[in-house]
Formats: C-alpha cells, structure tokens, sequence
C-alpha cells in the first residue's frame, strides 16, 4: 500500500513538472515541434518517476492486450457477448487516451533497461505521436461501434484497431524484453 501511494505521489509530481525550453519559440509560448514537446513535457527528474511511469504504461498496455484479446475471443464465438465487448472497447479507448503520457523522455531503456521501448520512440517523436494518434482514433471507433451494437461493424472497427497497434509495435516496441 505505502509503494502504490510512494508511486502515486512520483506520478503526481512529474505530471506537474513543466518543461524546459526547446527553443526561443517555445519559450514564448510558441511550439515548432508539438509533437516532441509532448513526447518530452512531463519528462522525469529522477529514475524513480521513471520507473512509477514504466509502471504506469506496462500495466496499461498490459491491459489493452487483455481487452484486445477478449474482443477476438468474443468474436470468434458463436454467441458474441455485446456486454463484454462493449466493456472491454470502453477499457481500450480509457487507456489509449492515456497512452500519450506513458512515454516522456528519460523512460527508454538507458534509464529502464527491461522496457520494450525502443530508442526510436524518442529519435521519431512526430511519427510516434501520429501512430499514438490512430491508436487512439481506432480505439474511439471500435467504442463506438460496440456501443451501437452491430457485429460487422465492431470486426471492422477491431481490424482498424489491430493495425494501428501493429504499426506502432512493429517500429517502436522490441519483441522480447531485454536481458
């Protein structure tokens, strides 16, 4: 209980850390990158905020891959649960609207070294934030369409879905975690 509450307050600071300067513009205010200032604005200050945002983001993905996973089952049944799928795709679009978060600089694996992350997250910021994006985007619509209820619709919606988590991982996520 004191570690979960230890983690929460590391959280808490570090999302209320402001960023440092990129450049004379986004010192006025101005960003010319938005997306690496947002890959970078809550960056950690110590390895502990790193390791309570690694945390944070292993546990959430961990759970879209959960959801995910009892999406297909579901679909592949011959009796489809709406409920269930309707619970999960609310579960998924809850944590891929977080997922922007779960990535400040100082969370790769020269701070983390177990972390699937890859270096590449960090060096493409603007090609990460667009496949965070679409990921987000496909969570919303398979929310939608499980929220109406029409079967063809949410398979669609979940292949949309599939892809999006795919591109990212193919370029951003090591496929086994390192030694």
């Amino acid at each position: 209980m004191r570690k979960s509450v230890a983690v929460a307050a590391v959280l808490l600071l570090a999302a209320c850390r402001q960023p440092e300067p990129q450049n004379k513009n986004a010192a006025s205010g101005a960003s010319t990158n938005t997306a690496a200032a947002a890959t970078n604005a809550a960056a950690p200050v110590t390895p502990e905020q790193a390791i309570g945002i690694f945390h944070e983001r292993h546990e959430g993905m961990e759970r879209i891959g959960k959801s995910t996973k009892t999406i297909g089952q579901q679909l592949k049944s011959e009796s489809p649960d709406l409920a269930v799928i309707r619970s999960s795709a609310a579960t998924i679009t809850d944590l891929a609207a977080r997922s922007p978060k779960w990535f400040p600089a100082g969370t790769g694996q020269e701070v983390l070294p177990k972390t699937r992350a890859l270096p590449a997250i960090w060096q493409k910021p603007e090609d990460f934030a667009a496949k965070d994006r679409d990921l987000r985007r496909a969570a919303n619509a398979l929310k939608t369409t499980a929220d109406a209820g029409d079967l063809d619709a949410i398979e669609s919606s979940f292949d949309t879905l599939g892809k999006a988590c795919k591109a990212c991982h193919d370029d951003y996520r090591a496929e086994e975690h390192p030694q």
